[in-house]
């Protein structure tokens, strides 16, 4: 089913059945499949620079709502929400797609997702490329033990795992909370610093707002992004971070393995995930994990909403990795 839509000139939207999901995708071009998966709290739109540039140098570019988002929508249970159910479905929209390969592209949490599929599904996976979020093999110890031994259980993802908490506070104004959330994590926002919320606070209060919305968002922008959410809610994509230590347990069997297909990562030099991680000194030690990785592409003043804050710059590195392969 072909859904009219003329937010992004050149990109058609239709729904694809994958498993027991209905998962909206936005696509342009035709040639070899590449997809994109957008990150939290985002949906396809995310991904609105990359599409048309990508589908002008020869691909058919696809960004899906992934599972839990925007006019997918999903399951209202964290366990439906683990990492081989966001695999599975990175699979079964290839196959829906008719493709017998893709490269899979992912920003924030779609990253993960992407780095994932390229490790379970080599035979699929032609080439990954991870934007903001390196790939990090699996460790010995479950992410929330970790984070809140480091963090406190003030950390964000610890509070987000709070049933109803963060969906009341995220969804009173989808709209304020889209542009406070974007601008703060992004180069024109705040210092950087561990997202540690105040004792009673929420999210929100590490996320202050704007002034003046940065040259790369504009309130129309943050206009499609809160319809999205006013349709969908917050409850699906706050389970992905619900469901992180099941899907620890459910990876036992990649345990520190390699990606092994080629790769390349991309981040902000003003990105808190990088900071997180060690910082640019870790860059060069990336290849450990993922021995195929290209030259990492570092992008000065860029925060963490890498595709959107330099699209330029994005587009001109996946479309000379891509033509590489």
């Amino acid at each position: 089913m072909v859904i009219s839509d003329d937010l992004v000139p050149g990109v058609t939207h239709r729904v694809v059945e994958v498993g027991d999901l209905s998962v909206h995708v936005a696509e342009a071009g035709s040639g070899p499949l590449v997809l994109l998966l957008h990150g939290f709290p985002e949906c396809w739109y995310s991904w609105r620079h990359q599409l048309t540039a990508l589908a002008e140098a020869g691909f058919h570019a696809v960004a899906p709502d992934q599972r839990g988002y925007g006019r997918t929508g999903g399951p209202a249970e964290p366990a439906s929400y683990t990492m081989l159910h966001l695999v599975g479905d990175v699979i079964g929209l290839m196959d829906a797609l008719g493709a017998d390969d893709a490269v899979v592209a992912g920003h924030d949490w779609g990253a993960p997702v992407a780095w994932n599929a390229a490790l379970m599904r080599p035979d699929r996976v032609r080439g990954v490329v991870g934007l903001s979020v390196p790939y990090l093999p699996r460790g010995s110890s479950s992410p929330l033990v970790t984070l809140r031994a480091v963090y406190s259980d003030r950390f964000y993802m610890c509070y987000f795992q709070q049933p109803g908490v963060a969906e009341e506070e995220l969804g009173r104004d989808p709209r304020a909370t889209l542009r406070r959330v974007l601008y703060a994590a992004s180069g024109d926002g705040p210092a950087g610093g561990i997202p540690v919320l105040p004792q009673g606070g929420g999210f929100l209060d590490i996320c202050p707002e704007p002034d003046v919305l940065p040259a790369w968002l504009t309130s129309e922008d943050i206009d499609v992004y809160a319809a999205e959410f006013a349709r969908s809610g917050f409850t699906g994509p706050l389970n992905w971070y619900r469901a992180m230590d099941l899907s620890w347990e459910l990876t036992a069997a990649w345990k520190h393995a390699p990606v092994t297909v080629p790769a390349l990562y991309l981040t902000g030099d003003k990105d808190l995930v990088l900071a997180f991680a060690g910082g640019p000194p870790i860059l060069p030690g990336l290849k450990e994990a993922a021995p195929r990785l290209r030259e990492p592409v570092l992008l000065p003043g860029c925060g963490h909403w890498t595709q959107q804050e330099r699209p330029a710059e994005v587009n001109q590195a996946m479309t000379g990795f891509l033509a590489g392969l």
